[in-house]
C-alpha cells in the first residue's frame, strides 16, 4: 500500500523531501485539490505519465490536465497565451477553472493526447500552491479509475489505488461536488465542461473584453 503523509500548512515543508524523492524516481502520488483528490506526476516525465495512464485505464484520446502554483509556471507548458485566456487568468485565477492553451512544443503526446493543447489550472488551495511552487507543475487528473467516481478522502484513494501508488498526501476530506470548469480559451472561448465555477461568472469576465463564450 502507499505511504500516507499528512498534508497541512504546518507539514508542507517537512514532507517536501519525500515528495521530491517520489517524483525523481518516476513515482505516482495522490494529493487533495479544491474539488477531489488528484493523481500527480511530473508532466515532463513520460514514464511517470505512462504509469498514470495505465493506473487510471485512461483512454488515449483524453488529455491530462496540469496544476500550477503560480502564473510563472506556465512558461514551460504553453506555446502562447491567447487574449481570452489572459482575461480569464486575470479575473478568475486562482480558482476552479481549467483553461485550455496551445501546448508548448516538446510536451509528451501522452499528456496532450496529440491535440496540441494543454489544460492548466491554478488551484486556489493555498497548501497545494505552496507545494507546487517547490515541485513545479504536476498533473491533477482525478484519483480514480476512468469511469469510476472521483474520491474525496485519502482513505478512499488508499483502498481504490493504494497498491499502485507510491505516496498519498492526506489533506482530509475535500469539498467534492462539481469538478473544475473547463474552457478552451484559444481564439473564440468555448465551454468544454460545466463545473464548480459558474458559467455566468465566465461570461461576465469575458463580455467587457468583447469575447462570447460558446457552449
Amino acid at each position: 500500500m502507499a505511504l500516507v503523509l499528512p498534508f497541512t500548512d504546518t507539514t508542507c515543508e517537512s514532507i517536501l523531501p519525500q515528495v521530491r524523492r517520489v517524483l525523481a524516481t518516476q513515482g505516482l502520488l495522490a494529493l487533495p485539490t479544491e474539488t477531489y483528490y488528484g493523481l500527480a506526476v511530473s508532466p515532463t516525465d513520460e514514464t511517470a505519465v505512462r504509469r498514470l495512464i495505465e493506473l487510471k485505464g485512461r483512454p488515449p484520446e483524453k488529455p491530462i490536465l496540469v496544476l500550477i502554483g503560480g502564473r510563472d509556471q506556465l512558461r514551460s507548458l504553453v506555446a502562447s497565451i491567447p487574449p481570452a485566456a489572459a482575461v480569464l487568468m486575470d479575473l478568475l485565477w486562482p480558482g476552479p477553472l481549467t483553461i485550455v492553451f496551445p501546448a508548448a512544443a516538446g510536451l509528451s503526446p501522452l499528456l496532450t493526447a496529440g491535440t496540441g493543447t494543454i489544460g492548466i489550472r491554478w488551484s486556489p488551495l493555498a497548501t497545494l500552491q505552496r507545494l507546487l511552487m517547490q515541485t513545479g507543475p504536476l498533473t491533477g487528473t482525478s484519483a480514480n479509475r476512468s469511469s469510476e467516481p472521483p474520491l474525496d478522502e485519502a482513505e478512499s484513494v488508499q483502498r481504490a489505488l493504494g497498491p499502485r501508488l507510491d505516496l498519498i498526501l492526506d489533506g482530509g476530506r475535500t469539498p467534492g461536488g462539481s469538478a473544475s470548469t473547463i474552457v478552451d480559451a484559444r481564439d473564440q472561448p468555448r465551454l468544454l465542461r460545466a463545473g464548480l465555477l459558474p458559467v455566468e461568472r465566465i461570461r461576465a469576465a469575458l463580455a467587457p473584453r468583447g469575447f462570447t463564450l460558446s457552449t
